[in-house]
């Protein structure tokens, strides 16, 4: 699977793959090989990287074109 959006989101906000890399916790070779689709996503990472750029994980996997993340639920108070 390529992850095009995870590589335009970085682009976008011209950070390196470095950057992300040692946020994430993995290499960057590593991290490169998300990008380009050679290896896959854990969901762990997935939804670190959704929270990094503020965006869906959907939107990561491009399920959706919509970058607004959808609404944190929120707990009923007794």
């Amino acid at each position: 699977m390529v992850y095009r959006h995870i590589r335009d989101l970085r682009e976008d906000n011209d950070i390196k793959q470095i950057t992300i890399a040692k946020h994430l916790g993995v290499a960057q070779n590593t991290y490169s090989q998300y990008e380009n689709g050679s290896i896959d996503i854990s969901p762990e990472v997935l939804i670190k990287l959704a929270n990094f750029y503020n965006t869906s994980v959907d939107y990561l996997l491009d399920l959706t074109d919509e970058k607004k993340p959808y609404p944190k639920k929120t707990r009923g108070v007794m």
